[in-house]
């Protein structure tokens, strides 16, 4: 437990935390204020209508999020055929996890070779670095949602093609607006660059604020990037304390 606890308190020093709150307040959860003016090199991009998806309603005798995502996962199927993924390795589907009335989603690119075997995004060790990220700012796993915008691993780990994209992302979509979160942070250049529709690279685009589908879209840095890169940390800690003022209401 001690050792444990160490390897957390250096890796929060390294993304230059200085000290962690406990108090109650921190974990309220409230409305965030109007996003901040988007910066006019991607305004354009940013502001382009997302292709449009089938509102999800309940049926008859069900409600609530999580219903609702059983119900698209259900929709998927354990073993979906819709792009050429399905024949060139993939072992499942990768859905998504977590709280299904989360306010704060991650959306990251695609399923790694740890995901594709467990069938959970964000397991290996991008994901366990992700894991202290989402710690450091007071919550849990369980207290977040996790998806990705292709939810089959592509061979060797490449980036998903667009036809593989335009199969899967719709449903993406339906889980942000099942979810309803009120931040989404998009993690590493493909998924900032495919949900905001911009070629702005990701070391431009972190910083920012985007308006997104009735939440906020905050892209940073992919923990695969950290682990390549630790001196970015900071900028990634940076980034998630304004996800932490967002959650809670400050403008």
């Amino acid at each position: 437990m001690k050792d444990e606890l160490a390897a957390h308190l250096e890796f929060f020093a390294e993304l230059g935390v200085d000290g962690l709150r406990r108090e109650p307040a921190w974990r309220t959860r409230r409305v965030p204020d109007a996003p901040r003016t988007r910066p006019a090199e991607v305004a354009a991009t940013a502001a382009e209508p997302v292709r449009p998806v089938a509102t999800i309603e309940s049926p008859p005798g069900v409600g609530g999020q999580a219903a609702l995502l059983a119900i698209l996962k259900e929709e998927i199927g354990p073993a979906c055929t819709r792009c050429k993924l399905h024949t060139l390795g993939r072992q499942q589907v990768v859905f998504g996890v977590g709280n299904p009335n989360a306010d704060l989603m991650f959306v990251g690119e695609a399923p790694g070779a740890d995901e594709d075997i467990q069938g959970e995004p964000f397991v290996g060790k991008a994901g366990q670095l992700l894991t202290k990220i989402i710690e450091a700012i007071g919550l849990s796993r369980a207290d977040v949602y996790i998806a990705n915008v292709i939810k089959c691993r592509p061979p060797g780990n490449r980036n998903p093609e667009p036809d593989e994209v335009a199969q899967c992302e719709p449903f993406l979509f339906r889980q942000v607006d099942t979810v309803k979160p009120k931040v989404i942070v998009a993690l590493g250049k493909f998924a900032a660059q495919c949900l905001l529709r911009s070629e702005t690279p990701i070391s431009r685009l972190r910083g920012q604020e985007f308006p997104y589908r009735d939440a906020i879209l905050i892209p940073t840095f992919h923990p695969a990037y950290l682990l390549r890169n630790p001196s970015a940390k900071r900028e990634v800690w940076e980034d998630m304390k304004r996800v932490r003022a967002l959650l809670d209401g400050q403008p």
